[in-house]
């Protein structure tokens, strides 16, 4: 059975309520997060709590001990008040799919993040829940362009968003859910009842800060496991700081591969529209794309559009 579209929330309105979500890696410091929820207040959201708590919160290097960063996602608000619509994280780093270990119900709405996040957005399209967007967290929304803070906030208040132009690397048009992950967050759930149907889907990867070779590694793995070989389409976002991590940039061309070597020689042969370079990850413009949603990948044009 192909994987299934699931529905979106209804739209932001001005006058929603946001709840901050820490279930990562620690906060290091509060100047970027009252940028991002500044921008939020732009918009005419209001945030629950004090986000100045969320830089004292600490577990070794987590934003807490599992249950406070749970409570994050699953706590109800105070009684006979409104519940958030939007739940947008702070940042990421590592620790989200710890939570996965508990019974985890995620609630309606929308739930903002990427990177380390990746987990919570595949689990929710796991339980059937739309509202899940891979985009700017509370704490690099402010360094985003113009243009991809517009557009995040016209996804979320229900307005019309721009096709992402990328390059076309192999032919087709494919249409079906759309997927969007951190690779290396996305690879440890293999295996797992949290990873999305892929059969018929449009799966965007991308990631920060890995070598060609780990790369390789992990999408051997999924083509190992019959996974790449499910989906309708496949595209690449940013792989931020590939070259300063591979150890073998001095070498000669001859004993190393190039990132866009990697990628297309474990993705060509699939039989399947192919994009890259696509606006998506750890780069300053960082678009946000919702999961679950019908889209399509036009690999002869370089295009990434959403159908609903």
């Amino acid at each position: 059975m192909a994987a299934p579209f699931t529905p979106q929330p209804p739209p932001l309105r001005r006058g929603d309520r946001v709840r901050l979500v820490a279930a990562s890696s620690a906060l290091e410091e509060t100047a970027r997060l009252q940028a991002g929820l500044a921008i939020l207040a732009g918009w005419g959201l209001e945030v629950i709590g004090d986000p100045l708590a969320y830089g004292e919160r600490r577990w070794g290097y987590l934003a807490g001990r599992d249950q406070a960063r749970l409570a994050d996602l699953i706590a109800p608000g105070p009684a006979g008040e409104p519940q958030a619509a939007l739940l947008a994280c702070v940042r990421g780093g590592w620790g989200a799919a710890r939570l996965l270990e508990y019974p985890l119900q995620q609630p309606s709405g929308w739930l903002l993040g990427f990177s380390d996040v990746t987990s919570l957005l595949f689990d929710r399209v796991c339980q059937g829940l739309g509202g899940g967007v891979h985009g700017p967290m509370l704490t690099t929304l402010a360094a985003e362009p113009a243009w991809s803070q517009e557009r995040l906030q016209e996804l979320l208040f229900g307005a019309p968003v721009a096709d992402l132009e990328g390059i076309g690397w192999h032919s087709g048009c494919a249409e079906g859910p759309l997927l969007v992950a951190n690779l290396t967050v996305a690879t440890h759930l293999l295996g797992t009842p949290h990873l999305p149907r892929l059969k018929g889907a449009i799966l965007i990867l991308e990631d920060v800060g890995e070598p060609p070779y780990r790369i390789e590694r992990m999408l051997t793995q999924w083509r190992l496991c019959g996974a790449l070989q499910q989906l309708a389409g496949l595209g690449f976002g940013s792989f931020e700081g590939w070259d300063t991590a591979d150890a073998r940039a001095g070498e000669p061309p001859e004993r190393r591969f190039n990132l866009d070597q990697v990628l297309r020689e474990r993705s060509l042969d699939l039989g399947v529209p192919v994009v890259a370079q696509l606006p998506i990850g750890h780069h300053v413009g960082n678009a946000a794309l919702p999961l679950g949603v019908r889209a399509r990948l036009d690999g002869d044009r370089g295009r990434l559009s959403l159908l609903t």
